[in-house]
């Protein structure tokens, strides 16, 4: 097969058209070359998908710290609260922690 067999050929003369050859390396210059590429633009809504995941995890973490507080409005919710959470006492008390072998670290030998 020469080459003016080739040229006969009509999808040769399809590929060696100017237009297409022209929109062809523009397609790829825009998918992969450009600043604004295919490839960035889905790098770009991944990176979307994850923060609005991570903001709907936060707004429920509003939320929760918003209920958390309604229910530490009045002084006997947040006294118990304080001695629970951050063993916290009156000045004439004593506060005994007692802890659980299983909950020890202890080092083996």
């Amino acid at each position: 097969m020469g080459l003016k067999e080739l040229r006969q050929k009509k999808w040769f003369k399809l590929l060696t058209n100017t237009y297409i050859l022209v929109l062809t390396l523009y397609a790829i210059w825009m998918a992969f070359f450009d600043t604004n590429s295919l490839l960035i633009h889905l790098e770009l809504r991944r990176e979307i998908k994850k923060l609005e995941q991570q903001k709907e995890f936060l707004k429920n973490e509003i939320t929760k710290d918003k209920e958390a507080l309604k229910g530490l409005s009045t002084p006997e919710e947040l006294e118990k609260f304080a001695r629970e959470k951050y063993y916290m006492k009156k000045d004439d008390e004593e506060i005994f922690l007692i802890e659980y072998e299983d909950s020890l670290k202890i080092k083996k030998d």
